[in-house]
């Protein structure tokens, strides 16, 4: 049992992480000089935040989908609902950061949010630990949300 646990964690892992991956990837390759030109909002943290914000999520993230697998009454529909989660992530910031699409970029994040509540609520009836663990996340898309409504906005 340990060792199945084991894997399903590192392959949860894995998956989870190779959003940020990717994310990271584009960001690092793409994003100047177009998001220095952006106006920001006074609301916007400074750069270095966010790293270290997205490596906690996604830890929280990981467990919360791991505990929710390893709980019984799973349902394998809220897994594939975490990996489209998973993905709209990575898009965001492919289409953001890579395309400097702005707009596009809100709607990726509304239909994120949706999901994120959406995997809460499905989580509720199975295991409290993984609903608690997806809450900051939820908490923080909100705020990259406001963030991303400001730079439309502004831009």
């Amino acid at each position: 049992m340990l060792k199945n646990k084991f894997i399903s964690f590192t392959l949860f892992f894995i998956i989870t992480y190779s959003a940020s991956l990717i994310g990271r990837i584009v960001t690092i390759s793409l994003k100047e000089p177009w998001y220095s030109q952006l106006i920001k909002s006074n609301y916007n943290p400074p750069d270095w935040v966010f790293a270290p914000v997205w490596t906690t999520l996604y830890l929280m993230m990981t467990l919360a989908i791991w505990f929710y697998w390893h709980s019984k009454n799973r349902e394998k529909k809220t897994v594939y609902i975490y990996f489209i989660n998973i993905f709209l992530n990575t898009t965001w910031s492919i289409v953001f950061f890579g395309l400097h699409q702005i707009l596009a970029a809100l709607i990726i994040l509304i239909a994120l949010i949706i999901l994120i509540i959406i995997l809460i609520l499905k989580f509720k009836r199975v295991n409290y630990v993984s609903t608690y663990l997806m809450i900051p996340y939820l908490l923080w898309s909100c705020y990259a949300l406001f963030l991303n409504f400001n730079l439309f906005i502004l831009n």
